[in-house]
C-alpha cells in the first residue's frame, strides 16, 4: 500500500477534516462552495488563490471550475460482507476518532469479530468522511445578521515573561458579521476568568449579540440529556443576566465555531511572533493595541471589508449593556461557615468571626474585594485572592480575638482611672479568668 496514502487515511484532527480521495466519485463540493469558487474565478483570482481562500485542494478547484454546472455528491454504497454487520456501529464511532481507519480497523478486530481487511474499512470510511466534509464546507461560510452571533473560545500559547517562561490562555470572542474581535490574556480558563472575559468583550463592543456560539467546554456545559444542553447553572445565570443565548457547536462539526477559530490562529500568527512580554499585564496591554491598530483595520479575507467599517453597521444592532451591573458583582452566594470559621469561594478559603460557625453567609464581589454578609450585615472583608487553595484570614475573627481585647480592655482600665480617682475595694483577677470564661461561653 502507499505510504502517503495510509498517513491520509489514519490522520485526521477534529476541525480539519481532510478531503477524501475518492478517485473517479464526483467532487464533494456544496453548491454554495461551488458556486463561490467561480464567482472567485470571475473576479480573476488564481486557482492558487481561490484554493488558499477556500481551504480546498487546487485539483479540487479546477474541477469545480471545469463543470458548467453542479451536482450533489452521491454517496457510494458501504461494502457488504463481512463489515456489513458492523455498518450502524461504524456511522456512529467514525466521527468520535476523527474517521481514522486504522483506529477504527484496530477496534473491528478486536471487540466486534471482525475479520475482513484494513483495505474494507477504509473504502466504507470514504463516505462517511466525505458527508462530514460537506458539512463542514458548508458551515464554514454561514453568515449571521448585524447583532445575530458571536463566537467564543480559547487558545493556548506559550511566552516568555521576565520571570521565566509561562502559558497564557488567550480568550477571543468574535462578532459573525463584522468580525470584529475580542482577545485577552488569563493565567486559567476558570469560570471566574470565563466570565471576566465576556464582560470585558461586552464592554470593548458596547454590547453584546442575542446568541454566543461555544464549544463544549466544562465551565459552559457537561454535555446533553435528551438532546439538551445541561448548562453550567453559574453559567447559565451568567447568560441571563446579560440576556444573551448560549448556544453549543454540534459534536464533532468545529467548523461551525470557524470564525473564532481563525480569530484564535489570526492571534498566534500574527500578534504574538517576535514580542516580548514583561508579565501577563503587560502582554495584555500590547494585546489591546495591537487589535486596535492591526486586527481592528486590516482587510478582512472573507468580507473583503475592515472589521472596524462592518462592526459600525453591526453596533446598534447589539443588546446594550453600558450601565448594568457587573454580574461578578450583582451575584451572591450562599456558603455555610465550616468550623475551622473559613468560607471557600473560587477554590480559595476566607476567614469569618468564628461565632457564626455553622452559620449561613452571603458571599457578594465588590471590586476587588469580598463582602461576606450574615442577615443582611457585612461581617467580613477580604481582597480577592489569585490562585487556588489560598488562605485569608484575619486573626481577628479567630476565638483568641476575644480574650485579647478582654486583656487590653482589662489593662488599659487602671490608667485610665488613675486619672481621675481612685477606686478603693475591687478585687483584682487574673486575666486567665477570663480567658475561662470566654471558652465556657
Amino acid at each position: 500500500m502507499d505510504g502517503k496514502q495510509m498517513m491520509a487515511d489514519e490522520v485526521g484532527t477534529p476541525g480539519n477534516l481532510p478531503a477524501p480521495n475518492v478517485g473517479v466519485e464526483e467532487p464533494v463540493i456544496g453548491k454554495e462552495r461551488w458556486e463561490e469558487i467561480r464567482r472567485m474565478r470571475s473576479e480573476k483570482r488564481s486557482v492558487s488563490q481561490i484554493a488558499r481562500l477556500t481551504g480546498l485542494d487546487r485539483k479540487t478547484v479546477r474541477s469545480c471550475l471545469r463543470k458548467s454546472q453542479w451536482t450533489p455528491y452521491r454517496r457510494a454504497n458501504t461494502p457488504g460482507g463481512l463489515l456489513s454487520p458492523h455498518a450502524a456501529w461504524l456511522a456512529e464511532r467514525a466521527p468520535k476518532v476523527h474517521f481514522s481507519a486504522r483506529i477504527l480497523f484496530q477496534e473491528l478486530r478486536a471487540s466486534r469479530g471482525y475479520t475482513g481487511g484494513y483495505d474494507t474499512v477504509k473504502i466504507a470510511v470514504r463516505p462517511l468522511r466525505a458527508e462530514a466534509t460537506v458539512a463542514s464546507l458548508t458551515q464554514w461560510r454561514f453568515e449571521t445578521e448585524p447583532g445575530q452571533q458571536a463566537q467564543a473560545d480559547w487558545g493556548q500559547v506559550r511566552v516568555r515573561f521576565e520571570s521565566g517562561p509561562a502559558e497564557v490562555r488567550i480568550f477571543v470572542m468574535t462578532l459573525g458579521f463584522s468580525r470584529r474581535a475580542w482577545a485577552e490574556g488569563y493565567e486559567n480558563e476558570r469560570m471566574a476568568s470565563l466570565l471576566a472575559a465576556h464582560e470585558h468583550a461586552f464592554e470593548h463592543f458596547g454590547g453584546c449579540t442575542s446568541e454566543i456560539l461555544y464549544d463544549r467546554m466544562r465551565t459552559v456545559s457537561s454535555g446533553t440529556v435528551e438532546g439538551k444542553p445541561r448548562w453550567n447553572p453559574t453559567f447559565e445565570a451568567f447568560a441571563q443576566h446579560w440576556g444573551f443565548e448560549p448556544r453549543l457547536c454540534r459534536p464533532y462539526r468545529a467548523q461551525t465555531k470557524g470564525k473564532v477559530e481563525s480569530g484564535v490562529k489570526y492571534v498566534k500568527r500574527n500578534f504574538l511572533p517576535g514580542r516580548v512580554f514583561r508579565n501577563l499585564e503587560d502582554f495584555n496591554d500590547q494585546l489591546r493595541a495591537w487589535l486596535a491598530e492591526v486586527a481592528d483595520v486590516r482587510i478582512h479575507g472573507t468580507t473583503h471589508e475592515r472589521p472596524i467599517d462592518r462592526f459600525a453597521r453591526e453596533a446598534e444592532a447589539l443588546l446594550q449593556t453600558r450601565g448594568q451591573p457587573s454580574f461578578l458583582q450583582a451575584m451572591r452566594r450562599s456558603r455555610i461557615v465550616a468550623e475551622d470559621w473559613l468560607v471557600a469561594i473560587d477554590s480559595n478559603r476566607y476567614s469569618v468571626p468564628w461565632r457564626l460557625i455553622g452559620k449561613t453567609v452571603e458571599v457578594v464581589r465588590v471590586g476587588a474585594s469580598w463582602h461576606i454578609l450574615h442577615q443582611g450585615k457585612v461581617v467580613a472583608e477580604h481582597p480577592v485572592v489569585e490562585g487556588r487553595h489560598q488562605l485569608q484570614v484575619n486573626p481577628e475573627h479567630g476565638p483568641g480575638a476575644a480574650a485579647r481585647n478582654a486583656r487590653r480592655r482589662f489593662s488599659e482600665a487602671p490608667a485610665a482611672a488613675a486619672g481621675a480617682h481612685t477606686l478603693h475595694g475591687v478585687e483584682v483577677r487574673d486575666l486567665a479568668v477570663y480567658e475561662q470564661m470566654l471558652e465556657a461561653a
